[in-house]
């Protein structure tokens, strides 16, 4: 049998050859034409054309930088002219951006693809960069919390302070800072960053740092810090939480939700719940009143957030002209890393899950008070491993 060739193989195995055809753009033309495309699908997700106002987001913004040079540029329009199905070029209506004069060609590119360098003829279109890519797992991949108790209490404590004004929503792009200890709203969740490590620099040059991101609904992830930022650019809805603002506790003047004489008590119950009876000394309930402490634990046995049980009063501290949401907020912010985990039955047989019980000595409470009249509170936390107020850094 005669050799064949790989032409005449192909050809009696019935295998139809294709030329495989060049691109007949160049690398310029191929990196404007990229850009293009994602301020179309800008386009086809929300109806309009990427706008330069002071409400977008930072994407937007660029792809109103992108669209506007090129409809400054008469080649990139005649380049463009045949892909624009959406008549993009024609409606588009940008603001002037006065410093974008100033950039030269290789500039101009940089801003078209949002990625400077990325010149190669290879480059895939229709297709996230490995950056966007990476970010978007990071931010999907969550595993179970499984220490989320330990922060139960810190996101039931914040989501009172959005809800009584102590803590503020801000637009993230106002201030893209990320640190240990702060609050974000993310994809609707309440988000923590409970750990952030060394930093280092990204590929790009800028900082970067590994975090552990513990969200609401009991999950984490361990992510980059600007994988996060990203993340909340894009989230319309992505806001950061401003840090506590107690405000004065006395002042000269009373606000509609303060006292003018006020009673802290700390309260003892009297459950036969195996748990309590054996911390019952270490086991204390905080709350402010305006009025009689009797009164308002009258009926204490019928209430789940007494414990089904009776109280019995261990010790109360008078007080003048005091917020009271503020003061509470104090007390639930200090002895949050020793809020009681118990979840009982009411009378219905549901399970309630009552607050404002702490695992604290009562001498450490007599102390907070003091500190409550010196003003010296909000420079401490209860720490369980010692049982003592110990400084925060401010």
């Amino acid at each position: 049998m005669p050799k064949l060739s790989d032409d005449e193989l192909l050809n009696a195995l019935g295998v139809e050859q294709e030329i495989a055809k060049k691109s007949s753009y160049s690398p310029r033309e191929e990196r404007i034409i990229t850009g293009f495309e994602e301020i179309q699908r800008f386009v086809e997700r929300y109806g309009r054309t990427p706008q330069q106002g002071e409400d977008s987001d930072v994407f937007e913004r660029l792809f109103a930088v992108r669209l506007g040079r090129i409809l400054e540029q008469e080649e990139c329009q005649v380049l463009l002219a045949s892909l624009d199905y959406q008549g993009i070029l024609n409606k588009a209506v940008i603001d002037h951006v006065d410093p974008l004069k100033s950039l030269d060609d290789d500039d101009l590119l940089a801003e078209l693809v949002g990625n400077a360098g990325h010149s190669s003829i290879t480059e895939l279109r229709h297709v996230r960069s490995h950056v966007e890519i990476q970010a978007a797992e990071e931010i999907a991949k969550r595993e179970k919390c499984e220490d989320f108790d330990r922060f139960r209490s810190l996101f039931e404590l914040t989501e009172r302070e959005i809800n009584s004004g102590i803590r503020q929503t801000r637009p993230f792009s106002n201030d893209a800072s990320v640190n240990e200890g702060n609050f974000f709203i993310l994809g609707g969740q309440l988000v923590y960053v409970a750990e952030k490590g060394d930093e280092f620099k990204a590929p790009n040059g800028h900082p970067d740092a590994r975090l552990r991101v513990i969200y609401s609904n009991g999950t984490e992830s361990n992510l980059l810090l600007r994988s996060l930022q990203r993340a909340l650019y894009k989230d319309e809805a992505g806001r950061r939480l401003t840090e506590p603002d107690l405000g004065p506790l006395f002042s000269e003047t009373l606000d509609e939700d303060d006292v003018e004489s006020g009673t802290i008590y700390v309260l003892r119950s009297m459950s036969d719940h195996p748990f309590v009876a054996e911390h019952r000394k270490l086991i204390h309930k905080i709350g402010v009143t305006g009025g009689k402490v009797e009164t308002r634990i009258a009926n204490a046995a019928h209430a789940a957030t007494y414990l089904l049980a009776d109280v019995e009063v261990i010790a109360s501290y008078k007080l003048a002209g005091i917020n009271r949401t503020k003061l509470e907020s104090i007390f639930h912010r200090i002895f949050a890393p020793a809020q009681l985990d118990l979840t009982i039955h009411d009378r219905f047989g549901r399970p309630v899950r009552p607050k404002e019980w702490f695992l604290v000595p009562l001498h450490v409470i007599d102390e907070a008070v003091c500190r409550i009249r010196d003003g010296s509170i909000t420079n401490v936390v209860y720490d369980p491993k010692t049982a003592c107020l110990v400084s925060i850094a401010q």
